[in-house]
């Protein structure tokens, strides 16, 4: 995971890639059986198939309750939804999921399906009340993984974990819980529609999600979504689907669940995150720009234009983008595009540098992966901007897109593979090329 910040005049924070690797696993055809005890008489190794076949009957059972709530979902069936739902189950969750369904009225679904996956299911001996229910006939916890795509911006489902109880009355099962197993550590992917009913605005080339009360800042992503794509593909070409989900969480606690646990997004006005990225067969899931409920909305009309530019180019490039490339080249490139049109000047738009250069502190190395981890974060990243500027004035632009997706598409390499990478677009190594940039910075900032 990747933190960037806006440049000083921005003054807040951009930018940030996280990857989120979820793996669709098939439902076996004889999953493990999880409560079954062996027989007494029985010798060693022999098989069951009564418990086996419990299990299937088990296992298809929540699939198909599954079934029928994603099918509800996508009907606007309220009805067959609640159905799905445990009677006796809390107070608080059944209120929470016929909210949760009228929140999906206005998000436009291409996709909705789930996948069981019997094989990892949870011992639930140590479940506490009220989710420990004596009552019931049976409770069963497998992985669940939610498949879903927004209509116009996935090519495939992206895929989400969900932490769900089920709960067998009699023959029936029902969904009793999404947040009971959070203490055995399995929680559930929360979406906009979690959080709040989704306002949904298009543009031609993707559209924004957001909450009931923000009207004008959706207004303002509406209005920007389309020239930033446009500005992306000036540069970057049309080899990538130029539509872009553009997320405007209402909170912190909403960010957080949309782009990650750990992510520090107090300190970020944006964050471009993909669930699954598969470079040899360019194929990325799950993409979506996800901007601070605070931080955005301070910005000015030209800031927003570079932030978005700068995301929406690390949503074009992903699939050209392996990880372990180094920082100041993604990050470089990615600023290059957001301020390419900015009107801004290199002074202007790396003050540190510039203050830097003057003092006679020329840089002596490439910017390192670590520079982005430390106290002088922004001259990482106005380093970084100003070479991917060196390398477009000195070679020009298609060079510039040709390094990226040389460097980018190799990822971690070798000192030595990085300089026949660096020579076969631009005919300098890392020395050849610090040496040339020092000379642009001591020419441009002096």
């Amino acid at each position: 995971m990747r933190r960037e910040r806006v440049r000083g005049w921005l003054a807040a924070a951009v930018a940030a890639t996280a990857l989120f690797g979820v793996t669709v696993v098939a439902l076996p055809e004889h999953p493990a059986d999880q409560h079954g005890q062996a027989g007494q008489g029985r010798p060693m190794g022999a098989v069951q198939p009564a418990a086996g076949a419990a299990d299937a009957r088990r296992a298809d059972a929540v699939a198909e309750l599954l079934g029928r709530r994603a099918d509800a979902l996508l009907r606007r069936d309220q009805a067959a939804f609640t159905a799905t739902l445990d009677p006796a189950a809390e107070p608080a969750f059944l209120a929470a999921q016929q909210e949760y369904f009228t929140n999906l009225a206005a998000v436009p679904l291409d996709a909705w399906s789930y996948t069981v996956r019997a094989e990892d299911s949870l011992d639930l001996g140590s479940l506490t009340a009220p989710a420990a229910d004596p009552t019931a006939t049976e409770q069963w916890a497998p992985a669940v993984e939610l498949h879903y795509a927004l209509r116009g911006i996935d090519p495939t489902p992206t895929d989400r974990s969900l932490g769900y109880l089920f709960v067998r009355r009699g023959e029936q099962w029902f969904l009793r819980s999404d947040t009971a197993l959070g203490e055995l550590g399995r929680r559930t992917w929360r979406g906009p529609w979690d959080f709040g009913p989704v306002v949904v605005a298009p543009a031609a080339n993707g559209l924004v999600l957001a909450h009931p009360g923000n009207q004008a800042m959706v207004d303002r992503l509406v209005r920007e979504l389309d020239p930033a794509v446009e500005a992306v593909g000036r540069v970057w070409g049309d080899r990538w689907p130029r539509r872009v989900a553009l997320l405007l969480p209402d909170s912190p606690a909403e960010m957080r669940a949309l782009v990650g646990p750990d992510f520090p997004v107090e300190s970020v006005v944006a964050v471009a995150v993909a669930d699954r990225v598969d470079t040899a067969r360019r194929t990325a899931t799950g993409q979506r720009v996800v901007l601070s409920p605070t931080g955005s909305r301070a910005l000015s009309i030209a800031s927003l234009r570079v932030v978005l530019r700068h995301e929406i180019t690390h949503v074009a490039a992903r699939v050209d983008t392996v990880d372990g490339s180094p920082m100041w080249l993604l990050e470089g490139f990615a600023d290059y595009v957001g301020y390419r049109e900015s009107g801004l000047g290199l002074a202007q738009g790396a003050p540190d540098l510039a203050r830097s250069v003057r003092a006679g502190g020329l840089p002596r190395a490439l910017p390192q992966d670590r520079d982005f981890r430390e106290r002088d974060l922004d001259l990482a990243y106005q380093r970084s901007w100003s070479i991917a500027r060196f390398v477009a004035d000195r070679f020009g632009e298609r060079e510039l897109v040709q390094l990226y997706r040389s460097l980018a598409g190799a990822g971690p390499v070798s000192a030595g593979e990085t300089d026949e990478l660096l020579r076969g677009a631009i005919g300098l190594d890392r020395g050849g090329l610090l040496r040339a940039w020092q000379d642009y910075l001591r020419d441009a900032l002096r």
